[in-house]
This record gives structure tokens, sequence and C-alpha cells, in this order.
């Protein structure tokens, strides 16, 4: 099997050292470097995507599968759902990697048999040393599933894959924002990712250094009755909404390390 060749590509801030790495690998997964600390996040690396009841409602495939990143020091998973807590990409991790789940991801784990598992519901904060992972209330899928502010160090970043925003957090400095930039939409059931309608909010609130669009990219094909109903509001490549903030966007390529650093 061949799979695509990683880049690299150094972003230059000026406002502080930083030593945060990112590598997207389309959809929801990302591998994020804090210093030496190694967090897979939402990983959907081989396999197809399924949801009950069927695939007649909805299935993903993937172009090229993705070989597993070693030294993973955390497992980040924001939900319960196939698309953010794949079995068949986790059997293939080792179990005894500590995971920091949501309370449904933390269900699929458990019977998986991951040995180390961290529970977080929105407001609850795990903390080992330098790192600091708070869990945010997230996408409500049909429960209420998180997103993350995570610290170590000077260094931090946010990630909620749905577009939805706690109203409890209070405005901070982020340097890394992994969010959607785009809305997606079904007949009656109205806004699921909702990247485009958050997003001046997320900006507001956070003031980051760099966005990167995440949810909806990657070389992933969809079919099934839902692909076919969803309706697509924004574009990665509208940079409207950046005009009056000094925030960097990108839209990341799959499988291309992402560096941020000072400039000299």
């Amino acid at each position: 099997m061949n799979n695509p060749p990683f880049k690299t590509t150094i972003v230059i801030l000026e406002q502080k050292t930083m030593t945060i790495k990112a590598t997207y690998y389309g959809a929801n997964g990302w591998l994020i470097e804090l210093d030496k600390t190694r967090i897979l996040i939402d990983p959907w690396l081989n396999g197809d995507l399924t949801f009950p009841p069927g695939d007649w409602l909805i299935k993903g495939e993937m172009k090229n599968e993705i070989e597993v990143p070693k030294e993973v020091d955390y497992i980040l998973l924001t939900q319960g759902q196939p698309d953010h807590t794949h079995t068949p990409t986790l059997e293939k991790i080792n179990k005894d990697i500590p995971v920091i789940a949501s309370k449904a991801a933390s269900k699929v784990v458990f019977k998986m048999g991951f040995s180390n598992i961290n529970k977080l519901s929105p407001g609850e904060t795990y903390k080992n040393n330098k790192l600091r992972i708070q869990a945010t209330s997230g996408a409500s899928v049909p429960n209420i599933e998180n997103g993350y502010i995570i610290d170590l160090g000077q260094d931090s970043f946010y990630i909620e894959p749905h577009g939805f925003l706690d109203k409890k957090i209070k405005p901070r400095h982020i340097d890394l924002l992994i969010t959607p930039v785009i809305d997606f939409s079904l007949p009656l059931a109205g806004k699921f990712i909702k990247g485009k309608t958050v997003l001046p909010q997320l900006l507001k609130l956070f003031n980051p250094s760099t966005v990167l669009a995440s949810t909806t990219g990657g070389d992933i094909t969809f079919t099934g009755i839902i692909s076919k109903l969803i309706k697509v509001d924004g574009s990665v490549e509208d940079i409207s909404l950046f005009k009056d903030t000094c925030t960097n966007l990108i839209n990341p390529e799959p499988l291309k390390k992402y560096e941020f650093a000072k400039s000299s």
C-alpha cells in the first residue's frame, strides 16, 4: 500500500515562542505535537466509515489508508460517533495509551479493551505535569459531546469538530484554533456543522494566531441518502471573516505537517 509522502510547512508567528506541530489526516483526525507531547485526535486512518442502520444511510471511504503514527502519548476523542471514535482504526492502536474522551466515546474504547481511560464531561479538566486538557460543551448528537482547550506551558489549542461553542468559556488567547469553517445542514434537522456561523464568535473569544480548517477535508468519498441531502454554506477559501483580524487561516493538506514557530 502506497501512502502519500508527508510534507512540512513552517508558519512564522511574531508574538511568542511556539512549539506546536499539526498534521491533518482528513475528516476529524489530527496529530498535534506540543513540545514533545504527541496527541492523536479522532483518528480515522483505515477502513470504511459506517453508521447504523447501514451503508444505505451514509458511508465514507478513504482513497488511501494511513499508517498509525508512532509514539503517541495520548488519544483525544471528542465524540462517541463512528467518525470520531472509529473502531477499525482504534483496533490497531496500543490499548495502553492513555485516552481522554467524552462520556460516549469512553464507553466505546472501554469495550475495545483500552486500559487507561479518562472520561471528561464539559467543565472537567485532565492534568498531568504541565499538560492541561479542559473539556467544553460540544455538539448534541444526541447527547452533549466534547470540545477541548489544551494547554502545555505557553502553548495552547482549541478543538470542537462541529462548530458548537460552549457559552461558559471565558475570553482568552488561544494559539491554534481547529474548527470547521463551513456550515452543513439537512432538511428538517437543520445545521449539524456550524463552522461558518460560529467562526466570528471564536475569533472574538480566543483571538487565535492561526485557524486550521477541519472536519470537512481529506481525500474521502461519501455515499448514501444523507450525503445527497446535505446543504453546504461557506467555503474554506473565504477569508472575508478574517479581514479585521491578525489571524491566519490555513486549509490544511492531509498528511502535511504544519509547524508554528517564533520569528527570529
